[in-house]
């Protein structure tokens, strides 16, 4: 049974691939591709154990160019990034995705303290999916030494950052946040 190798372009918690992707692929993979099934996944950490990327690994029952096309076209549909890939034994690999995604990068240690003691992060995440509406959502998080990630994604990462802007900048949390791209790390947000 051939096994199918796809890297996502998306900033994931291991948990989070699993809700956004793997989980609706499975049952995808069920029903229309019998004996197909999800073997394997991981996540590409920086250092500082920021997700960078995910992989799953999926066994191919039947034909196997049919798999690859139905599992492409299941993930586009789930909102895969751009630059994602699926290798398929020894061929090259298949460039697909078609969302872009924009990390904001909330200041963990330099605001006022009264500032973290008297703000919630999830009233923030409310307002800024609300204002994204239908035009993104947050999909992931990270916490790291000096900044927390939120990791959002959609059809237009400009779009979105215009959008995120009206919150941002008058929410207290997002004081010396920062916004960037997840798809396009040299795009100017």
């Amino acid at each position: 049974m051939p096994t199918l190798e796809i890297t996502l372009n998306a900033r994931l918690r291991p948990l989070d691939r699993g809700e956004v992707y793997e989980d609706p692929l499975q049952e995808v993979l069920e029903a229309r591709a019998p004996g197909s099934e999800i073997v394997g996944g991981g996540t590409m950490m920086s250092p500082d154990g920021e997700p960078l990327s995910c992989d799953v690994a999926i066994d191919l029952a039947g034909d196997s160019e049919a798999g690859l096309a139905l599992v492409v076209d299941v993930l586009q549909q789930l909102g895969a990034p751009r630059g994602s890939t699926a290798r398929l034994g020894d061929n090259g690999p298949v460039v697909f995705g078609l969302s872009e995604g924009v990390g904001l990068y909330l200041n963990g240690t330099d605001l006022p303290e009264q500032v973290y003691a008297e703000s919630d992060i999830n009233e923030l995440i409310g307002q800024l999916i609300a204002r994204l509406g239908e035009r993104g959502g947050m999909h992931s998080y990270w916490q790291g030494p000096r900044e927390t990630a939120l990791y959002f994604y959609g059809p237009s990462a400009r779009e979105m950052a215009e959008l995120m802007r009206e919150v941002l900048d008058t929410h207290p949390l997002a004081q010396r946040s920062r916004l960037v791209s997840l798809t396009d790390p040299d795009a100017a947000l």
